[in-house]
């Protein structure tokens, strides 16, 4: 909505700009010409006035000053102008433009050597006019203003109510529902096109969803089967009393790669299906009791590192979800900390309502924590570590499918910590 009404906006306020601009320079055009206009008429009948009046004085020396009601004539001989008005006496010859009290005047002057003429033509009438005229513009500029804001406005009405309908009705569009056409609903022209074009896309993106979630459907069932059968061969296994405790250590090892595969097989059918049970489908899950597991499963990453993994259980939570979604979610984060931690400890400090795991390994660049859950991203100061940049992706889903949150920060002592939130929305 907030774009729609931007591009409604910016067709109104062109109209309003234009229609402003256009009448601004109409008025200014006729101001300008009337002004150009009057000055060089008064100009040019004064002037042709005191020539006419200076060659009849040519032939008859007896002619008196011209006289009318806004022109004033006065004749007089060379140093002796006291019959002038000051205000005009000692200007040049020519045209010249006076302000006097009694009002603004146009002065045509001829010196000659035997005689002055000065031939004045009051203004003040026009310049009044002249004012009113300006006056009336700048309310013709308003008013043409405002139809052009009226007209924006119903223009732009017009224009993106085709377009304001097709952003609707693509709102209206069930995620999870059945497409609707939209070409039906609009004729043969560009946003038509443009409506077949998205009725194409979205089209092609089902497909594409479809096709993508019965792969990993597919994928992740058929995968549970021979899980299963590795499962059950080794508790089988396991279970012979002649067996070497060399032996016994490979089949655990196999037991707990199995079972972690199974986990994870099964969270990736959850966001494939993008579904959470409900509460009344499941038990709280102990985050304490899957934790253990996972420590369990995770120790011997560390090796013959100087490395320790520590469990501080201040408070046990619990927590409605399938046990694999959880622990595949403590998996990844324990795992990422031993994998990139060489020394010092890695250590899950279960609290209330949350679960915080805390390395000493290199932490991450703070420019690049906002991208830890990018897939595939893989931070400088890890690039000597295998993996392959999609744990942390797989966790960030998981969360978002079950309103958890997780949070990164570097540890001021060095190293990273990581904080699960279960109940993000009582934590403030």
């Amino acid at each position: 909505m907030k774009y729609r009404r931007r591009l409604r906006s910016r067709l109104v306020l062109s109209f309003l700009i234009f229609g402003t601009l256009l009448s601004v320079l109409f008025a200014a055009a006729a101001l300008f010409l009337q002004s150009w206009l009057e000055d060089a008429l008064i100009a040019r009948t004064l002037a042709d006035e005191v020539d006419q009046y200076i060659a009849s004085l040519r032939e008859d020396p007896t002619l008196v000053e011209p006289f009318y009601t806004r022109i004033q004539g006065y004749v007089t001989r060379p140093g002796r102008p006291d019959i002038v008005p000051e205000a005009f006496r000692d200007l040049p010859s020519g045209v010249h433009s006076v302000r006097t009290e009694a009002g603004q005047f146009k002065a045509a002057i001829a010196k000659e050597d035997d005689f002055w003429v000065f031939l004045t033509y009051d203004v003040s009438e026009n310049r009044e006019l002249a004012r009113r005229l300006v006056i009336g513009l700048v309310l013709s500029v308003m008013f043409f203003s405002l139809l052009s804001l009226a007209i924006g406005l119903w223009s732009a009405g017009r224009v993106m109510a085709p377009v304001t309908n097709l952003a609707r009705r693509l709102e209206a569009q069930d995620e999870h529902g059945e497409h609707s056409p939209l070409k039906a609903h609009f004729p043969d022209d560009e946003l038509g096109q443009l409506a077949a074009a998205l009725d194409d896309y979205a089209g092609r993106l089902k497909e594409l969803v479809e096709r993508d979630k019965a792969f990993n459907a597919d994928v992740s069932h058929e995968l549970r089967t021979p899980l299963a059968v590795i499962s059950g061969a080794t508790e089988l296994m396991l279970a012979q009393p002649d067996i070497s405790e060399r032996n016994r250590d490979r089949l655990l090892r196999i037991a707990r790669a199995a079972r972690q595969s199974t986990d994870t097989t099964t969270a990736l059918l959850h966001l494939v299906r993008d579904e959470r049970p409900g509460h009344g489908d499941l038990p709280a899950q102990s985050v304490k009791r899957l934790a253990e597991q996972v420590i369990k499963q995770y120790r011997p990453l560390i090796g013959e590192r100087p490395l320790k993994l520590l469990m501080d259980c201040q408070a046990d939570v619990s927590v409605i979800a399938p046990d694999a979604v959880i622990s595949v979610t403590l998996g990844n984060l324990i795992g990422n900390a031993i994998r990139y931690t060489n020394e010092g400890e890695v250590r899950v400090r279960i609290q209330t309502g949350r679960v915080e795991i805390l390395d000493t390994g290199p932490g991450i660049a703070e420019e690049e924590l906002p991208q830890v859950f990018d897939r595939h991203f893989r931070g400088r100061q890890t690039s000597g570590t295998k993996g392959s940049g999609l744990g942390l992706s797989i966790v960030k889903r998981l969360c978002d499918l079950y309103g958890w949150r997780i949070e990164f920060a570097n540890r001021p002592e060095g190293g990273l910590v990581v904080s699960l939130l279960f109940f993000p929305d009582r934590d403030g």
